[in-house]
């Protein structure tokens, strides 16, 4: 395989460059229909708008395999199949926000809340959940997060990538309705999964498989199922992955200064 480059953050700007482009030329044009900015019926649009999801998966098999050709698309891959890591990362990924979500929402409805305390995916929605989650975490932890720490360190790294991630769903989240004016609550929301994400990705040497589902795991209580009639599943589960990111990331960087200081593994 071709060595990484000297910068390792020097192939991270045309990935996101890619994956907008891919995402936002494919789901825009549905949004301005949907607002009356284009013609045509807007389901029209909806096909192009579902193979949006794929822009950081894209963006990502083409940089690799301009790095390394085949090798370099292995290279990304493999860490999918990264499995042996400790029970206990798996029950943090899959379980441990969702249930701290639940938690809350049972208190808020101790407190005259009427709603669910859980979101699960319904009409077989689990199996289009894993999809999202693994053609995103190709790209956001499985291309670009170890190329921005080794540059940035860990915690910036995680707080650049969750704007970047959250940028990123925008036509989406207005394709669904949701309300602008939740701009700071999803910021939080994006920027506090993205520290949990990369805590439990140093955690498990780079396991990509975790991170899939790290991610699957958001949607198996998805507060965004409330929007847009009930904000408050969303704050919650904002605060629930600000508190836990911010937790486990100082207490990474304070007992292993110089962990996650990412690695672009060969193995």
């Amino acid at each position: 395989m071709a060595a990484p480059s000297s910068s390792p953050s020097s192939a991270t700007a045309p990935f996101f460059l890619l994956a907008f482009a891919i995402t936002w030329g494919l789901q825009l044009p549905g949004v301005l229909a949907q607002g009356g900015l284009l013609p045509g019926d807007v389901q029209l649009y909806m096909p192009f708008a579902g193979l949006g999801i794929f822009g950081p998966l894209i963006a990502a098999l083409v940089l690799a395999w301009r790095e390394g050709r085949g090798s370099g698309v292995r290279t990304l891959l493999r860490p999918l199949l990264r499995w042996r890591v400790h029970l206990g990362w798996y029950l943090m990924a899959l379980l441990v926000p969702a249930t701290l979500l639940a938690l809350v929402l049972l208190g808020l409805n101790t407190g005259g809340r009427t709603g669910p305390v859980v979101y699960f995916p319904v009409n077989g929605a689990i199996g289009f959940a894993l999809v999202i989650s693994l053609v995103e975490e190709v790209g956001w932890r499985g291309f670009a997060l170890p190329r921005l720490q080794r540059r940035f360190g860990p915690f910036a790294a995680s707080t650049l990538l969750g704007v970047l991630w959250y940028l990123w769903h925008l036509p989406m989240f207005l394709g669904m309705g949701v309300p602008l004016d939740l701009v700071l609550v999803m910021l939080l929301y994006f920027v506090g999964a993205s520290l949990l994400m990369t805590w439990i990705y140093n955690g498990t040497e780079g396991s990509l498989l975790l991170m899939v589902l790290a991610h699957l795991g958001a949607h198996l209580n998805n507060s965004h199922r409330a929007l847009p009639d009930e904000v408050a599943p969303l704050v919650a589960h904002a605060i629930v992955y600000a508190g836990l990111g911010l937790v486990v990331m100082r207490r990474a960087l304070r007992t292993q200064p110089s962990a996650g200081v990412a690695t672009i593994r060969n193995n």
